[in-house]
């Protein structure tokens, strides 16, 4: 396993060259440039600052500097915000969007295995109908429309949670983001276990253990639920995609200082180094979720050989 997690993670660097190059070459494709909306702006000045960001230059030449910074471990300047560099933006919002996504995450584990373990042991009952009538609601209202209502009901009316802000130490302002970005993933989680059990219920290995005089609790919690747990272990790395990209509108709604608001901050202003920053930062984490759920598949199926 651990040679093939090696294998897996030198794989990964061609795969994030692409992702970078596509990404370099498409944001500077679109129209206008990181000081095209400065209105009073003088030619002159406009055109010196063009060159000393590099950005007179032609652009087969601004995309090897910038993989060249890259290796460095350097991102470059922001074109908008001044004296700043990209690389210390992603070290402020970096930690609150880990935080909010690996949140949302395992509450989506810790809630949507249970529902959908019940709604299997309880199939076409009231039970089982509730779930997924609420699942499917789940994941039909996006984010922009279950945020501000959490925010209205908790927030407002009930008046318990903070529905804008962000203070470190204090985790109610993470409560209404984190179910909001959770709700999608408890759904799926809650509908791939329930499916997943009912099919492992039926097999034969199952049957042999309640031929044996097995209590059911110790069939279900020995036998049959970590088969039933792999399609769930598959969907971790799309899981945790939609953790890192749902977590830009989840933090625009709720005001959260995480990387999303710098990525959506940095498209709007044309900000080519701060995107390019974020877009690295989400291809790598992406990438590296997708090795950990591979790696957890193997653990628990045996049947999975990586050599």
């Amino acid at each position: 396993m651990f040679r093939y997690a090696v294998r897996r993670c030198v794989g990964m660097l061609p795969t994030l060259f692409v992702i970078v190059t596509l990404a370099f070459f498409v944001i500077r494709l679109a129209p206008g440039g990181p000081f095209d909306e400065e209105q009073t702006l003088p030619p002159e000045v406009k055109a010196n600052l063009e060159a000393a960001y590099g950005l007179d230059r032609p652009l087969h030449e601004q995309y090897l500097r910038y993989v060249a910074g890259l290796l460095r471990g350097d991102f470059g300047p922001s074109f908008r915000m001044r004296d700043v560099g990209v690389s210390e933006l992603i070290a402020r919002g970096l930690p609150v969007s880990l935080t909010l996504g690996v949140s949302a995450l395992l509450l989506a584990l810790l809630v949507g295995i249970p529902l959908g373990v019940l709604a299997a042991l309880r199939e076409r009952s009231i039970t089982d109908h509730g779930v997924t009538l609420l699942s499917s609601l789940a994941i039909a209202l996006p984010a922009f429309v279950s945020g501000p209502l959490l925010a209205l009901v908790f927030g407002l009316y009930l008046d318990v949670l903070p529905v804008a802000g962000w203070e470190s130490g204090q985790p109610r302002y993470l409560v209404l983001p984190v179910v909001t970005l959770a709700l999608p993933m408890i759904a799926y989680v809650a509908r791939l276990t329930r499916g997943s059990l009912i099919e492992v219920m039926r097999a034969s290995f199952v049957r042999t253990a309640r031929a044996k005089g097995i209590p059911e609790s110790q069939v279900i919690r020995r036998h049959a639920l970590r088969p039933a747990l792999l399609p769930v272990v598959s969907y971790l790395g799309p899981a945790a995609a939609f953790a890192v990209t749902g977590s830009l509108v989840v933090e625009t709604v709720f005001g959260l200082p995480g990387t999303g608001r710098y990525l959506v901050q940095g498209a709007i202003n044309r900000d080519y180094t701060l995107v390019m920053g974020m877009i690295v930062v989400y291809g790598s984490l992406t990438l590296l979720c997708n090795l950990l759920a591979d790696l957890i598949y193997g653990w628990l199926d045996p049947r999975v050989r990586y050599e």
